[in-house]
């Protein structure tokens, strides 16, 4: 009898997610797990209306033998009637662990952008969930980093994350596939490799069930998380200065790792820990204070606000508005003023003029060119999310963005004039103000 785990197992994960009818693209190495992901897909194809795209990172690194490979994931894609392209790594990027990665992911993007897709399968199975948190406990994790690999982030999809290699193994063997063997997977040198090779069968002499209790663990960590990020969304403007001053110490430091994480600092438990002691130094102080988290980019505090800013951002727009009245913004002139009565209609979102509910939020605000951790919760939508997706998502041009003035309180934007507003202004009964930007220059 056919193991069933793996199409048991795909299956649900497609229904899960609602992927249905969609154009999708698979990560495809050719080796076990990716070659097993893509026969299973394409036997799913008809029922689930998949279009699928099978996308190859060569990374030159082992030559001809690279070459062989790539030209067996095309070979099998045109014998299976799946559309397969692929790209070759420059020479120039270094051969470690970390580079390879970063170097497939902007491949994968720049993929989801080509075939104009939001959805990327990746085939990351349970052992490498097991291989990822063993590692990162032995480089000092906390609860987020117990979660280990994630489902769903972004546009990556991860359909083969409960399924065991064995099963994925013997999906392989019971189909007839031959996939790829990548020479590289049998040297030690490799973190994950000696993980895999020499360190978790010593584990598994203690306890045969030693992948289950990590992958356990690892959901346990998962319901722990949300029940933290649930509780820190109930927190009101958490990164304005008295607020953050008022939490507890452990909610401090956690609102420090998420602003870290979100704008993808290097952190740890050090880290957070000096920039607590930053903060609440200098939360008094009126003009604020800088302390260097990368390259040209700091963190700055205020007696206001919390946020990130970049050396090139110091020049700006930053121009605080505390009331109704006339406000000169460099280029710009910013008019706010009472509503009296709710308009017949709305102008659309590519008017500069805001009608707004500004009963829920605190003055002064401030109209500021944008900063790194800039965060918006779009009209329509239940969370929050980074500016910088936002404006991707509305098409805003880059050479756009370090001009255009963005009305804000604290890190949360506000409202993007000629692009849209957040949530948390939008009007339910009648607006409590009008907004106007005017270009001095017309």
């Amino acid at each position: 009898m056919k193991n069933e785990t793996v199409k048991n197992n795909v299956a649900d994960f497609l229904n899960k997610y609602s992927i249905k009818n969609k154009r999708v693209l698979i990560a495809f190495s050719g080796g076990n797990d990716s070659m097993c992901l893509l026969a299973v897909l394409l036997e799913f194809k008809k029922d689930f209306g998949l279009d699928i795209v099978a996308i190859h990172l060569n990374h030159n690194w082992r030559g001809e033998e690279s070459l062989f490979e790539e030209n067996r994931c095309r070979e099998f894609c045109e014998a299976n009637g799946v559309e397969f392209y692929s790209e070759t790594l420059s020479d120039e990027v270094k051969h470690t662990e970390t580079s390879a990665r970063e170097a497939r992911y902007e491949f994968f993007n720049r993929c989801a952008e080509k075939f104009k897709t939001d959805i990327v399968f990746t085939a990351h199975n349970a052992d490498d969930n097991v291989e990822t948190l063993l590692y990162r406990v032995i480089k000092g994790t906390g609860i987020k980093g117990l979660c280990g690999i994630a489902e769903n982030r972004d546009i990556f999809y991860r359909p083969l994350l409960t399924t065991y290699r064995k099963d994925i193994e013997e999906y392989i063997s019971e189909n007839g596939l031959t996939p790829n063997q990548d020479s590289s997977n049998n040297s030690d040198k490799y973190n994950r490799n000696f993980l895999r090779m020499k360190i978790i069968p010593r584990l598994e002499m203690i306890n045969k069930d030693f992948k289950d209790a990590v992958n356990n663990l690892s959901g346990l960590a998962k319901d722990n998380e949300e029940i933290i990020e649930e509780y820190i969304k109930t927190l009101e403007k958490p990164y304005i200065t008295d607020n953050f001053i008022s939490y507890s110490s452990a909610i401090q430091k956690r609102l420090i790792y998420n602003f870290l994480a979100l704008n993808d600092f290097e952190y740890d438990s050090k880290t957070v820990s000096k920039l607590q002691k930053f903060i609440l130094e200098n939360s008094c102080l009126k003009n604020g204070k800088t302390i260097s988290l990368a390259d040209k980019t700091f963190l700055f505090v205020s007696s206001k606000e919390i946020r990130i800013i970049k050396e090139a951002e110091r020049e700006g727009i930053q121009v605080d508005i505390d009331g109704e009245g006339i406000f000169d913004v460099g280029e710009y002139l910013l008019k706010v003023e009472k509503c009296t009565e709710k308009p017949s209609e709305f102008p659309p979102d590519s008017e500069n003029i805001l009608y707004a509910d500004l009963s829920k939020i605190d003055f002064p605000l401030t109209l500021r060119t944008r900063a790194d951790g800039d965060i918006i919760q779009p009209l329509g939508c239940g969370g929050r999310q980074k500016l910088k997706k936002y404006l991707n998502e509305k098409g805003v041009a880059k050479d756009l963005r370090e001009k255009m003035p963005f009305l804000c309180t604290g890190s949360e934007v506000l409202w993007v004039p000629s692009v849209g507003i957040s949530g948390k202004i939008k009007v339910i009964d009648k607006p409590t103000h009008i907004l106007r930007l005017e270009s001095k220059n017309g």
